[in-house]
């Protein structure tokens, strides 16, 4: 069992929570939720070891093994995709290599009544009492099955880790943290770079192997398939709820209508006690009865109701030029790397106005085929972009492009023109930057906050061709309703690469699906799509 106690943390002077205290016991697996920016991944990097907190402790038992997945992170580019994996094993491997090394030495040796000789025998003793108590492992099996339900080929292993985007790298590092077998794991995030495919290998894995789990994540799915607790964190405090994902906001939705209950109620008490004291505080026959009063205020420990409730926010996207009928066609393209055919012969075509999803496991050629479309790869085939298509292009690695030694407000400010600079801060508000957190740095904000940031800089020019890819990664689930919401009344034409089947319910009116070398044309929303094909979730679109 782990314990948090009372842990606080400042921030620039204020508390970005304050004397959180609550136990992590074997078994647990749990959801820490809260808004972008709320603490969540300070909170697991303070339970993980790797930053202290401002007061308060996290203690654990002697031998307690915690495994931490963070967002961000960079795999050493000196080795292969197995031995990088196997490094799971070091301690385990460096033992058994001690071992052979201390009993050759026994059997080479002579001097069998030496000091030296019976302090071998006691280390290579105590060290065979260790080693042989774990179980015996097939590391190399171990290290295959795990790779290979993370989406990993066989014939990657013996591959360069260098060879390998970000998001594959991730999962190099997931492998590693599984195969430790840890008492307590700690993901941030951890589907955002898993097609889903893995994500369902992942979520497996997590509820047979696994022993304790703590998990931030925006997968409404994920979370409700892993996770039996919830932890929300919010205006400095935490609330634990012995629930899933699904029925925590049930109760969280209880909970806040009681709190604004008791505000209005405290605050109506507050005006009456006011209007007393302003009353009858120069008369003489009342002046006990006034300092009560007062004394009663000054005592009055205020209600607060926990975050703005954004659902009355609509974001809009600026209005669309004029485009031609058919901003997008693709004839017959084709493209691979080396031996590896992403797609031969796609063709497609998407009217002005049309909101399109493509769907596919990973590595099916969706990303390439949207940088085919913006002109950034070379290609077999042809591919037309309509009369006046002015693009905006959401990359998946767009939030780590912005300059972190801005701050929020001039991020937006030096790319906003004629009337939309009166309007900066009402945008940043939309997007629940709010008050002095526009004069926070980019470097300080968490990974959600910069995709909610990146978002924004497509609201500040006219477009009529949005292209977004993965554009939901590290959102919370208020800033995904808001995005939603502001996608469905642009008016101009969206195509969306997403595994997030919730998002795109409502959203995309068309569906492209990439498999087998194949790009086919589904005339359905995604839903339509999926009950077409006799299919219950993207999970089952990936798996084929």
């Amino acid at each position: 069992m782990i314990s948090v106690d009372n842990v606080s943390v400042i921030h620039g002077g204020s508390p970005l929570f304050s004397n959180i205290t609550f136990n992590i016991n074997d078994g647990d697996k749990i959801a820490l939720m809260g808004k972008n920016g709320a603490g969540k991944s300070t909170l697991l990097k303070i339970i993980a070891g790797v930053n202290k907190p401002s007061s308060g402790s996290v203690s654990a038992p002697k031998d307690y093994v915690v495994a931490y997945l963070p967002q961000h992170l960079l795999t050493a580019d000196d080795c292969t995709v197995m031995e990088e994996a196997s490094k799971a094993f070091a301690s385990y491997l460096s033992m058994k290599e001690e071992i052979e090394s201390i009993n050759e030495q026994l059997t080479i040796r002579t001097d069998y009544e030496s000091e030296e000789y019976y302090k071998l025998i006691e280390k290579v003793s105590e060290l065979s009492e260790k080693f042989y108590a774990i179980e015996e492992i097939n590391y190399e099996a171990a290290v295959e099955k795990v790779l290979l339900g993370l989406g990993f080929l066989r014939e990657d292993f013996t591959r360069s880790t260098s060879e390998f985007s970000g998001g594959w790298r991730m999962r190099i590092e997931l492998a590693k943290i599984l195969l430790q077998n840890p008492d307590l794991i700690l993901l941030d995030e951890p589907t955002n770079h898993l097609d889903i495919e893995s994500i369902q290998w992942l979520e497996d894995f997590l509820l047979t192997k696994a022993k304790a789990v703590v998990v931030i994540s925006h997968d409404r799915a994920f979370v409700d398939n892993i996770t039996t607790r919830t932890i929300e964190v919010t205006m400095g405090r935490i609330y634990d709820y012995k629930a899933k994902y699904s029925h925590y906001l049930e109760l969280r939705k209880e909970r806040r209508e009681q709190q604004q209950k008791h505000y209005e109620e405290q605050q109506r008490f507050i005006a009456d006690t006011t209007q007393f004291i302003d009353r009858f505080k120069g008369t003489y026959s009342k002046t006990l009865q006034v300092q009560s009063r007062v004394k009663m205020l000054e005592k009055l420990e205020i209600v607060e109701v926990d975050e703005v409730d954004t659902s009355a926010l609509k974001l809009r996207f600026p209005p669309s030029p004029r485009s031609g009928k058919y901003p997008v066609i693709v004839q017959e393209m084709s493209k691979s790397y080396g031996n590896q055919i992403l797609f031969r012969d796609a063709s497609l075509t998407i009217e002005q106005g049309q909101k399109v999803a493509f769907v596919g496991k990973n590595g099916a050629g969706k990303s390439t085929l949207i940088k085919a479309i913006m002109g950034q790869i070379e290609f077999e085939g042809k591919c037309e972009l309509g009369h006046n298509a002015l693009i905006g292009y959401f990359a998946q690695n767009q939030a780590s492009l912005l300059d972190e030694s801005l701050s929020i407000f001039e991020t937006i400010d030096q790319l906003a023109v004629g009337e939309v600079r009166t309007k900066v801060k009402d945008i940043l508000g939309a997007f629940l930057f709010r008050g002095d957190d526009i004069n926070k740095k980019v470097k300080v904000l968490s990974g959600g906050e910069k995709t909610r940031l990146a978002m924004i800089k497509l609201l500040l020019q006219p477009v009529n061709l949005l292209i977004l890819d993965e554009p939901t990664n590290h959102l919370d689930m208020k800033t995904k309703d808001i995005i939603k919401d502001a996608l469905k009344a642009f008016d101009g034409t969206l195509i969306l690469v997403s595994h997030d089947r919730d998002f795109l319910d409502g959203l995309a009116t068309k569906v492209f699906e990439f498999g087998n070398q194949r790009v086919r044309e589904h005339f359905e929303d995604i839903n339509g799509f999926l009950r077409n094909k006799k299919l219950e979730n993207l999970r089952e679109v990936e798996r084929k």
